[in-house]
């Protein structure tokens, strides 16, 4: 189990929390308000460093209090290691790893990965191409770090580009033109790296992905993922020269990795437009489900899996095939109500008032 024991100190509405966590399924039950998606949070928080509620740091803090704790001891391959981070509302957040101080938060990654499904996942489906993008790129610095380097350097690039484009005030000077292609050699460097490292990706999560969409549905379905680039078929190098001018008369870039874009068919459709509601749910637990399986195969290890409200997001037939092909590892699912029939979990943990009532 890769997460075996989780202490929180005033994060959220948790004062103290000292708690096992078992091997296998565990269903967090209680009303809403009550700490359960939290308790996903602080976990969660431990493997990627962040919220996965896009929550600022003060947030996280108990309302009163100056820091939160979170400890976890987690296996990391057989290696038993202690993660801790103290978020704090001023100044810089530490984080420790066997009682170590690191000094990157990137440095934090790798000892153990999740899998998270939320209700906000549907915008996977229904959103812009951001989303999409931060999907791929996200299970690229899971499956090895180096890909993280690669993401940020290219951000960098970007940003440097994109501050000489505005500098320019829509005159391309000789000066301005010179170092633009500086910028431009190494924005086509990595932006042809990335691009066909997230196609690889995409490549082996369509190896998986309309299987596990078939068993949720129960149904055959013809679903796809593509790549989506207007760039490919020249090259970033002739497409930047050819959107060069473009470029400096809106100051900012224009064309790139960045403006990349994951198309998801369903049955030769595009699924933002032509899916129902519960297919778009489907498709994006199907994503999820896919990206495991590759972060799995990537690192010999299953990611935890962290589920937050998932049944409410599915109808009972979909719930209970959910259940039915679920990796055997590690998982923990939030629910506010009755379980779906049928669903019989091996432990279930009640939470109340940031407080565990009753566990087993």
């Amino acid at each position: 189990m890769p997460v075996q024991r989780l202490w929180l100190t005033d994060f959220r509405n948790y004062q103290s929390l000292d708690i096992s966590l078992p091997s296998g399924l565990t269903v967090i039950i209680g009303n809403n308000g009550q700490g359960k998606t939290n308790l996903l949070e602080s976990i969660f928080w431990l493997s990627k460093g962040t919220s996965f509620r896009n929550a600022p740091t003060e947030a996280l803090i108990k309302n009163g209090k100056q820091k939160a704790i979170i400890r976890a001891e987690v296996y990391s391959g057989s290696r038993k290691v202690l993660l801790e981070a103290e978020l704090v509302t001023k100044g810089k957040n530490r984080v420790l790893v066997n009682s170590n101080k690191v000094k990157r938060f990137r440095d934090l990654l790798g000892y153990f990965q999740t899998t998270l499904f939320s209700p906000d996942d549907l915008q996977l489906i229904k959103g812009g191409p951001s989303e999409r993008r931060k999907y791929l790129d996200e299970l690229l610095i899971d499956s090895h770090p180096k890909n993280h380097e690669l993401i940020t350097d290219l951000e960098k690039v970007l940003r440097q580009r994109n501050t000489l484009l505005k500098q320019a005030k829509g005159i391309l000077s000789s000066e301005i033109l010179s170092t633009l292609l500086i910028w431009d050699e190494k924005f086509v460097q990595l932006g042809e790296t990335l691009s066909f490292t997230r196609q690889e990706l995409i490549k082996k999560l369509n190896q998986s992905f309309p299987n596990i969409m078939f068993a949720l549905q129960g149904k055959e379905n013809n679903t796809e993922l593509k790549y989506v680039s207007s760039w490919q078929e020249n090259g970033l190098k002739e497409s930047l020269e050819e959107s060069r001018k473009t470029d400096i008369q809106r100051g900012v870039t224009t064309i790139g990795p960045h403006r990349d874009d994951l198309l998801l068919n369903l049955n030769n459709m595009p699924a933002r437009t032509h899916a129902s509601q519960g297919e778009q749910r489907s498709l994006a637990l199907s994503l999820r489900l896919a990206g495991h399986k590759v972060i799995t195969e990537a690192v010999k290890s299953n990611p935890v899996i962290l589920l937050d409200d998932v049944f409410s997001e599915l109808d009972e037939q979909r719930s209970s095939k959910l259940i039915e092909i679920l990796p055997d590892c590690q998982t923990l699912i939030s629910s506010a109500g009755e379980l779906p029939y049928g669903i019989e979990p091996p432990s279930v943990i009640k939470i109340f008032n940031g407080e565990v009532i009753n566990g087993e």
